[in-house]
């Protein structure tokens, strides 16, 4: 971790991040970086100029948990979460998810779970503690392909909606084999979850070719309503 930049350094790389102050940067597996920004008590994640994620808006990271556990209730024994972003769909699992549920978070970025027990630990709070919760590094798309109906639920938020934006790689989960892979892994019954921030029809198609039961839910992104909303599908697998 830099801790911040210094002296004229740290004025260019405000202008860069509207102001905001690099805290560290981090390689994507496969090339291309993450930098971790601070604006006064809030944080963002970018890839470029594009934000990833920030810490001031997180409704939609949690309704993916929340979501998905009303669906199933207290029979979900192991889920996997594609991304560890900032904790917050995390987080929200395991308030929402019954105490007996397995949650595996699998990350490919190792620099954002160094973010998370470094400057973003207040945000994570307790969550990596939790006995329930491991923690890998590795391309999530491996970690689903090693899976038989063996998981509950599959919360995927790894790119901005379905398509490889993080790494050209992560097609593979939104294209129609890696949709069947994920079909695949779930227990009859089981949901996957894929988080958005634009609708995207084709997709929706994809899923109910793939042999799902969909369902797409506009969630507000920050709780007030201003920004246009996040789309989450979630698609059943039949029991």
């Amino acid at each position: 971790m830099t801790g911040g930049i210094a002296g004229s350094s740290s004025a260019a790389h405000d202008d860069c991040y509207l102001s905001g102050v690099l805290i560290d940067v981090g390689d994507i597996p496969g090339g291309g970086k993450l930098h971790l920004v601070r604006h006064g008590e809030d944080y963002e994640i970018l890839l470029g100029d594009e934000q990833l994620m920030g810490s001031w808006a997180s409704c939609s990271e949690a309704a993916l948990a929340t979501l998905v556990s009303t669906r199933l209730g207290a029979r979900a024994e192991r889920i996997l979460i594609g991304g560890l972003g900032m904790g917050f769909t995390l987080a929200a699992a395991r308030s929402a998810f019954a105490a007996h549920t397995a949650i595996a978070v699998v990350e490919l970025v190792p620099s954002i779970v160094a973010w998370a027990h470094g400057p973003l630990a207040h945000i994570f709070g307790g969550s990596l503690a939790d006995p329930r919760v491991s923690i890998e590094v590795r391309d999530v798309h491996d970690a689903i392909l090693g899976e038989r109906e063996s998981l509950d639920a599959i919360l995927l938020d790894v790119d901005n909606g379905p398509d490889g934006l993080v790494t050209l790689a992560n097609e593979r989960l939104y294209c129609s084999w890696g949709l069947r892979a994920a079909y695949d892994a779930l227990r009859p019954g089981g949901v996957l979850a894929v988080w958005s921030a634009y609708a995207e029809d084709s997709f929706a198609n994809r899923l109910r070719a793939g042999g799902f039961e969909v369902e797409e839910v506009m969630v507000d992104s920050d709780g007030t309503g201003r920004d246009p909303p996040h789309i989450i599908w979630l698609a059943a697998r039949g029991g």
